[in-house]
């Protein structure tokens, strides 16, 4: 079995259209996960690092060692703007895969932000430059740099199976996974979450007055 080098890695896999990943950027991650009776939501355990964040965007993925953040070096020289790196690192929360300084060069790149199966650092300062990540812990430690990993496979994330250019969505619920072939057949569905339970709060708060 060859070992993938850098070099070897297709970043040119398919990402979903851009107007429907815009309608589903819209929509709360629990409306997506109705749409999907319940299916594609994330650990509970992985939640934004700072209040307020959001994700949405195509995965580009990672599979690394746990506590090793080479692979996400090497997916910030692939990954196109607007991609969601999504990290499947074991579930450890002992070493943070990432902080402020890539997050910093992220933002350089135009990556939409992150979604670690691991722990991140830096929490504050990701806020204040406005760094999107979701992460299972938050941790001062450090990470290693060794590798292995592999990127452009694909992975578990959470508990989800996530595929290259598959939709990542993250709010403060949580983070769901839509399958790239679905995308638009669940933003149809999603949508008519959203106009019902509009409907339905409309029509509970009437009821007090």
């Amino acid at each position: 079995m060859t070992i993938p080098v850098l070099e070897d890695i297709d970043a040119d896999f398919p990402r979903p259209e851009r107007n429907v990943l815009d309608r589903l950027g819209k929509l709360p991650a629990a409306n997506i996960g109705d749409a999907m009776d319940r299916l594609g939501i994330a650990d509970s355990a992985i939640q934004a690092v700072w209040t307020g964040a959001r994700l949405a965007g195509p995965a580009f993925t990672v599979w690394t060692r746990p506590g090793d953040n080479q692979g996400i070096h090497r997916a910030l020289q692939l990954a196109r703007p607007g991609d969601v790196i999504v990290v499947s690192g074991g579930g450890d929360e002992s070493r943070a895969l990432l902080g402020e300084l890539i997050g910093e060069r992220a933002i350089n790149l135009g990556i939409a932000g992150f979604a670690l199966d691991g722990a991140a650092r830096d929490a504050e300062a990701l806020c204040e430059i406005g760094m999107p990540v979701f992460a299972r812990a938050i941790t001062p430690a450090g990470p290693y740099k060794n590798g292995p990993s592999r990127l452009g496979t694909p992975i578990s994330f959470g508990g989800v199976p996530v595929l290259p250019g598959d939709i990542i969505i993250g709010d403060s619920d949580g983070v769901v996974v839509i399958p790239r072939e679905q995308a638009a057949a669940v933003a149809d569905a999603a949508e008519a979450v959203f106009a019902d339970e509009t409907s339905r709060r409309a029509a509970i708060i009437a009821d007090r007055h």
